[in-house]
């Protein structure tokens, strides 16, 4: 019954543009949009001042008293919406780079896109002497113009170098992860110098930002994402049946008439603003786009990650990373170290796992 789910597909229609989405994968995908509806709901009704979820959709609806609306509308909707769209940045971009690499050790953060592009924004706030995250027009620009801006040049130069060194006549899965491990390494050098050179209020405010924090995230961080999300999702749509075909090998692509090079580099590209756009506003929140894609996969038993789905379960745990960092613990802790904490060993998990399949 499962695999016959898996195979089943239902037609999608948007305009002109049209997809087949597997049954499976859509009813995996709306389970986890009614997941991320209950945590939105609890993160914006749980904190210092309780209140009643029903009370939070009255006050969504256009309800509620002044408090209320004052608590839910201006304290907490803004982070709980930048943890939703930074979760789906990351979500898709892990999606995008597995399936491109036809490896699931690939990820932003294992190939050093996200140090890439931390390196970017950390760049813009010790050289500006300013976090942005303060009052006032320039730290308004720079946070979101900047960092944004800062951060996508960092990843795609480290997707560069990614790709030209990793080009052999074809990309090899096993090859691009090893040299993205080195790159991570120099990108975290580089950022660490930087932290060094600076002032000891921008290193402080660069540190916070470098471990993954939602605290008092607002509109500033929100706009970005969702501009990029509105422009990268379609594109990473458009993409994804040819993707499909790139999972037979890049000869067999070739064969049936797809432009690798082309499709590659908008992969890559989408993959790096997503991350990019993500890491500026949250900072590198660790394993997202690592982990989500492998569960989403997981789940759906398809043949490469889900978009979708992936997006779906990125909020989802960044959501719920928030929930746990203001409400359950009961003391200051970025979201970044949560995430962190459940990517690493599933990381461990799968190095094992592979190792026993290579040796078998």
């Amino acid at each position: 019954m499962t695999t016959l789910m898996s195979t089943m597909t239902v037609p999608f229609r948007l305009g002109v543009a049209s997809w087949l989405v597997p049954l499976r994968a859509g009813l995996v995908a709306l389970a986890g949009l009614v997941v991320l509806a209950v945590l939105v709901a609890l993160d914006l009704a749980l904190g210092d001042f309780d209140v009643p979820v029903a009370d939070v959709v009255r006050t969504l609806l256009g309800g509620g008293d002044p408090g209320q609306r004052f608590i839910v509308m201006e304290l907490r909707l803004p982070q709980t919406m930048v943890a939703v769209l930074a979760g789906a940045a990351l979500g898709l971009s892990g999606a995008l780079t597995q399936t491109f690499a036809r490896n699931p050790l690939a990820s932003p953060d294992t190939l050093g896109i996200n140090h890439g592009a931390a390196f970017g924004a950390v760049a813009v706030i010790v050289l500006t002497g300013s976090s942005g995250y303060g009052g006032g027009l320039v730290s308004g620009t720079l946070q979101e113009v900047g960092l944004p801006l800062a951060a996508f040049a960092g990843a795609l130069l480290t997707a560069a170098l990614l790709y030209a060194l990793s080009w052999r006549r074809g990309i090899d899965g096993q090859r691009l992860v090893l040299i993205g491990i080195g790159l991570t390494a120099t990108m975290v050098a580089g950022t660490n110098w930087l932290l060094v050179k600076a002032r000891i209020q921008d290193a402080a405010s660069a540190q916070v930002w470098l471990n993954g924090s939602l605290n008092a995230r607002g509109w500033e961080q929100g706009k970005p994402l969702l501009y990029a999300l509105i422009v990268l999702v379609p594109v990473s749509l458009l993409i994804a049946r040819t993707l499909n075909v790139m999972q037979l090998g890049d000869d067999s692509a070739r064969g049936l008439g797809v432009r690798l090079q082309v499709t590659q580099l908008l992969t890559l590209v989408a993959a790096c603003g997503l991350a990019a756009v993500a890491v500026a506003a949250v900072g590198p929140l660790g394993f997202v786009a690592f982990v989500v894609p492998q569960i989403a996969l997981l789940l759906t038993g398809g043949s490469r990650p889900p978009m979708l789905a992936s997006m779906v379960f990125g909020s989802v745990l960044v959501v719920g990373a928030d929930l746990l960092t203001r409400v359950v613990i009961p003391f200051p802790l970025p979201a970044g170290l949560v995430t962190s904490a459940i990517g690493a060993p599933y990381l461990i998990w799968l190095l094992l796992r592979t190792n026993r399949k290579v040796t078998a």
